[in-house]
């Protein structure tokens, strides 16, 4: 199939102010001879108006137009609304929430080929294209400002003529890509950092960025095992294990005053790394920020995240201390999110369309296999 036309339809979803494609890529994409259709306002929340798309060489159409091309690029699952508009055959690109049966099934149903790019494999060569990072490290960044925007106190250590001001103590938990950038912006923000994660490998990068490591022993084969991880992720560990890192976060957090919580495993559920108990015990005006909000094990009727008392997109303040929820931290710095997520389109696009523009699924090539998602009406990943 020739790819005529590559659509960027207006994202809807409530609190999304990214955009599939900014004008620097659309530039790239049209001098491979490839025609970008825009909806109007697009890219207006990141700071795009609609003539730097036409000056990139695209041409801005109606909602209904962009999602009716060979080609539809998106940052998030298009809603309901707009999936009538694609034509059967099409190609979706995006963040597709490719553990989320229901949502593989909808893309199924209306016949488009979908690649989720969150299930790209974590290798060398994928990190061009690797859309978790890009945004976690959006995440990690926001966090950080987050928590000290809220916190009732200075983060950094000051000297005055009135007298001293202590320096801020963080603790974060989990050093994947979002946990590296929230130790590296609170410690430029002047606070005293501690860290923990399950891997014994990310220690000299969390001491590198000036933090403490919070190291929790393991005593067993299986503990050492599990703490590898698996493609770059972090694995549950065994109750033995977490028993011991939960007294010692426990303890920690009742010391900091603020926390920044990241850990997540891909297809299940976050884990629970603040009980409500150690909630309790925390600082009054002391301030969580939960990344995993909303992918947390269910409390009182509703999913928290790596504490329980954590509510979805809301910021609650729970035993004295503000617990922020916020689901979609990236969208906060709408521009450069946008720029990072379009030249990982980018990347990705050029390993399924040729130079000739011709649509190319080469099922040998791993992070295709991988990021396929639907494809003639079935669901191909396994999910």
């Amino acid at each position: 199939m020739e790819i005529n036309d590559v659509g960027v339809p207006i994202e809807r979803h409530v609190g999304e102010g990214r955009v599939a494609l900014t004008p620097e890529v659309v530039k790239r994409l049209v001098e491979r001879g490839l025609k970008v259709k825009v909806t109007s306002q697009a890219g207006l929340k990141a700071s795009f108006r609609n003539g730097d798309y036409q000056e990139a060489g695209a041409s801005i159409v109606t909602q209904e137009q962009a999602l009716s091309c060979n080609l539809v690029l998106t940052v998030r699952t298009p809603g309901d609304e707009d999936l009538k508009y694609l034509k059967r055959g099409a190609v979706l690109v995006g963040m597709l929430d490719p553990f989320d049966r229901d949502n593989a099934d909808r893309l199924a149903s209306v016949g488009v080929t979908a690649f989720a790019l969150e299930a790209a494999p974590r290798t060398t060569r994928a990190q061009s294209l690797d859309v978790l990072s890009s945004q976690a490290n959006i995440a990690g960044y926001k966090a950080a400002l987050l928590a000290a925007s809220l916190y009732p106190r200075f983060m950094p250590m000051l000297m005055t003529a009135a007298g001293t001001v202590k320096a801020a103590r963080v603790l974060i938990l989990g050093a994947g890509v979002a946990g590296l950038q929230a130790i590296a912006t609170a410690k430029r923000l002047g606070a005293v950092i501690e860290a923990s994660d399950v891997r014994p490998a990310v220690k000299e990068q969390i001491e590198s960025l000036g933090a403490k490591f919070l190291d929790v022993p393991y005593e067993t084969d299986e503990e050492r095992e599990a703490a590898q991880g698996v493609g770059g992720y972090a694995r549950s560990m065994p109750p033995s294990w977490l028993t011991r890192q939960s007294a010692l976060v426990h303890e920690r957090a009742k010391q900091a005053d603020v926390v920044i919580s990241t850990a997540l495993i891909p297809g299940r559920a976050a884990p629970t790394l603040i009980s409500v108990e150690t909630v309790q015990a925390m600082k009054p005006g002391s301030v969580l920020v939960d990344l995993a909000a909303g992918r947390g094990t269910e409390y009182e009727g509703r999913r928290g995240g790596n504490c329980p008392l954590t509510e979805a997109d809301q910021i609650v303040v729970k035993h004295g201390v503000q617990i922020v929820g916020y689901t979609n931290l990236a969208s906060m710095v709408p521009a450069d999110a946008s720029s990072l997520y379009a030249r990982n389109l980018l990347d990705f696009l050029k390993l399924i369309i040729t130079k000739e523009g011709a649509l190319n699924i080469d099922l040998a090539d791993d992070i295709v296999a991988a990021t396929l998602l639907a494809r003639d009406g079935e669901v191909t990943r396994k999910t």
